[in-house]
C-alpha cells in the first residue's frame, strides 16, 4: 500500500445545479479507496471566466476547494478527476467553456510536475479569487508553492467573490 499525499483540489460548476454537482463530486471523490476527503471549505459565487475576461452574460460559478488525503500518484488522481467530470456531464469543447463541473488538482504535497496533461502547481491558481478565498477560508495559513501564503495572494480578492451561507 502506498503512503498517504496530501492534496488540494478546486471543484466548480456553472451549469445545472451547481451546488448538488459539487457535493455529489465530492461523496464521489470521497468514495474511492485511496481518497480521503480532510477539509472542505464553503462554496463561492463568481462571474464567469472566459479567454478573454470576465463575462456577466454566462451563468455564475459556483466554487469550493477541498483538501485529500490519497495513495495515488498525480496521473492516477487526475484519471479518477475525469471520470467523475465525465458522469456529471463534463463536455470539453473548448478550454474556457461553461461546464457541468469542473475539478482541478491545485497542489500535491510539494511536487512541481509539468507535462502536456496536468501541472502541479495549477498554473493560474495565484490569479484566481474563486480558488484562493475558499482555500484561505478553509486554511488561512495553506501555502501555494512558489507563489507564498493564500491568505496573502487572496487579500485583495475577497470582494471579487461572494460567500454562500
Amino acid at each position: 500500500m502506498g503512503t498517504w499525499k496530501i492534496a488540494v483540489l478546486a471543484l466548480g460548476a456553472n451549469l445545472g445545479d451547481r451546488q448538488k454537482t459539487i457535493e455529489t463530486a465530492i461523496e464521489q471523490l470521497a468514495a474511492q479507496k485511496k481518497i480521503r476527503v480532510l477539509e472542505r471549505s464553503p462554496l463561492v459565487e463568481s462571474v464567469a471566466l472566459t479567454e478573454s475576461g470576465e463575462d456577466k452574460s454566462l451563468p455564475s460559478y459556483l466554487n469550493g476547494v477541498i483538501k485529500i488525503a490519497t495513495q495515488l500518484r498525480p496521473k492516477k488522481l487526475l484519471e479518477v478527476i475525469t471520470r467523475i467530470e465525465n458522469l456529471h456531464g463534463r463536455i470539453r469543447l473548448h478550454r474556457w467553456g461553461s461546464r457541468t463541473l469542473d475539478i482541478d488538482i491545485i497542489t500535491y504535497e510539494d511536487v512541481f510536475k509539468s507535462s502536456k496533461h496536468l501541472t502541479i502547481p495549477h498554473p493560474q491558481t495565484h490569479h484566481r479569487p474563486f480558488v484562493l478565498v475558499p482555500w484561505t477560508l478553509m486554511d488561512e495559513e495553506a501555502i501555494l508553492p512558489g507563489h507564498g501564503r493564500i491568505s496573502d495572494l487572496s487579500s485583495s480578492m475577497t470582494s471579487q467573490v461572494s460567500v454562500l451561507k
